[in-house]
């Protein structure tokens, strides 16, 4: 059954780009130094979609009220800007999908609570940004995901209407994000996704295991 999509919208970190490691470098560069042992990527991974106060909190053990946590914090988010496209690429599969997009006319854009200061580097580097119908930031707004309101200043940027929008993310907040705009959303497994999460209990519309499973949701 063909749905009535005329926008995608995608999470970044661990939806549309896998970003982990780059980020998981730039989290053992501070650790060793800081003198601490570099952790294994598979401990880094899961955490990579919630940013580089979960990285921090995960590698330093330190809440954000720690003296050290924000000194730390920027020097993660220094090297991680300086080293932003070494590893990054699409995921396996996901250029397809945008191309496939592309050629049917489907509009495509990105919301993420990543920065703009390492969201637009990110997507020049892979030279996305032209692709891109819309591109909302994490500080784009005053409000973040899981409020809906980054998805709504998508629509509006794009012209859509949020239930012609699909928004397809890998964390609970990107799920109640769309369900609060009113749009249909998919669950991307093939992100980050951590050992106590429970994807199936989000709410979503439907839950991927692969980037190719979006053009059979929109009917291919």
């Amino acid at each position: 059954m063909s749905r009535h999509i005329n926008t995608v919208l995608f999470d970044l970190d661990g939806t549309l780009l896998d970003t982990a490691p780059d980020l998981a470098n730039a989290l053992n560069a501070v650790l060793v130094q800081n003198d601490r042992t570099a952790l294994p990527f598979e401990k880094i991974r899961p955490v990579v979609s919630h940013g580089g106060r979960a990285l921090i909190e995960l590698g330093f053990g330190l809440s954000p009220a720690h003296p050290e946590f924000e000194p730390l914090r920027k020097q993660l988010l220094d090297y991680y800007q300086a080293h932003i496209a070494d590893e990054t690429r699409l995921f396996p599969g996901m250029g397809e999908v945008l191309n496939n997009l592309e050629n049917r006319g489907i509009h495509w854009g990105v919301v993420t609570n990543k920065p703009g200061w390492l969201t637009e580097p990110l997507m020049d580097a892979l030279d996305l940004t032209r692709r891109a119908a819309g591109i909302v930031s994490g500080d784009t707004l005053e409000e973040r995901k899981p409020h809906p309101a980054p998805l709504l200043h998508a629509c509006d940027i794009i012209g859509s209407k949020p239930a012609d929008c699909l928004y397809v993310g890998d964390a609970q907040r990107d799920i109640e994000a769309g369900h609060n705009a009113g749009m249909p959303t998919l669950v991307a497994l093939f992100g980050y996704l951590m050992e106590q999460d429970r994807p199936e209990s989000w709410g979503a519309t439907a839950l991927i295991h692969s980037p190719e499973e979006i053009l059979g949701w929109l009917g291919h």
